[in-house]
């Protein structure tokens, strides 16, 4: 796999020819050599074998058939001063919302279900995890992007690739290139303002791409329980807020399984 646009974004690429998750791969290099991994590092593949996704599911592809992406972040203020981890909570939808006005610039009609998965017509292209280095002091945002499966190779008849979109030979260096710019604006704007998800235009930029917000929702809650309701919008902790069917006060809900019903 051939990166050149990619190797100009970022401090540092290595290119794997194959892992069995690149954010536990690069979890490792930034443990072994903090120093030699600086912030916006990325690992990436195109033969990921044990991936992970929210909620502990499983993400394989064949080989050759999409790309695994892995981010090192270790943010700071314009004064040098590390962001606190309340401000964490808006990378994965900020990387959501990057990759999604990415898509869009090649043609793709994406948008991004709440938090962060990207949908092209209702199905899932994209799939992406957040997780803190166990230092606490950084980190690692992982992207998956389904570029030339088949319909027969994807996991469930809600998942497409860039290739069943109008994509014909999707390539890897134009798809994370795009992506990488497109994360770097909306991180650069995000440090400058300190974490500011309303001060930066992010939470603006989430709420632009979410086409979760006035639909009807079922939210499958972590500790039990379902909400069913509208979306009606994404508060500045980057929470969905949602209006229950059965009348009741609107619920800001920080983590969940979204599903959009019909």
């Amino acid at each position: 796999m051939d990166l050149p646009s990619t190797a100009a974004l970022v401090p540092r690429l290595e290119i794997l020819e194959h892992a069995g998750s690149t954010n536990d791969e690069l979890a490792i290099r930034a443990r072994e050599d903090g120093g030699g991994w600086p912030d916006r590092s990325v690992v990436v593949t195109d033969d990921q074998r044990n991936g992970r996704g929210r909620l502990g599911r499983a993400w394989t592809t064949p080989p050759g058939a999409s790309l695994a992406v892995s981010i090192l972040l270790r943010p700071v203020t314009p004064s040098g001063r590390p962001l606190g981890l309340e401000a964490y909570g808006w990378l994965p939808l900020l990387a959501g919302a990057a990759l999604a006005s990415s898509l869009q610039d090649l043609g793709v009609p994406a948008g991004v279900k709440w938090p962060n998965d990207v949908l092209i017509g209702g199905r899932k292209v994209s799939g992406i995890l957040s997780e803190l280095l166990p230092t606490g002091d950084g980190a690692i945002v992982g992207t998956g992007v389904n570029l030339r499966q088949r319909a027969d190779e994807l996991p469930t008849d809600r998942s497409t690739s860039l290739a069943l979109e109008g994509l014909a030979d999707p390539d890897p260096d134009m798809v994370l290139a795009g992506y990488l710019r497109a994360f770097g604006r909306l991180y650069d704007a995000y440090l400058e303002a300190s974490g500011d998800a309303e001060a930066s235009g992010l939470r603006t930029t989430v709420t632009e791409h979410c086409v979760t917000l006035d639909s009807s929702v079922r939210v499958e809650l972590p500790g039990g329980g379902t909400l069913t309701g509208t979306a009606e919008r994404i508060d500045p902790d980057g929470r969905l807020v949602v209006r229950p069917s059965d009348g009741g006060a609107p619920v800001a809900v920080a983590a969940g399984d979204v599903t959009h019903v019909r």
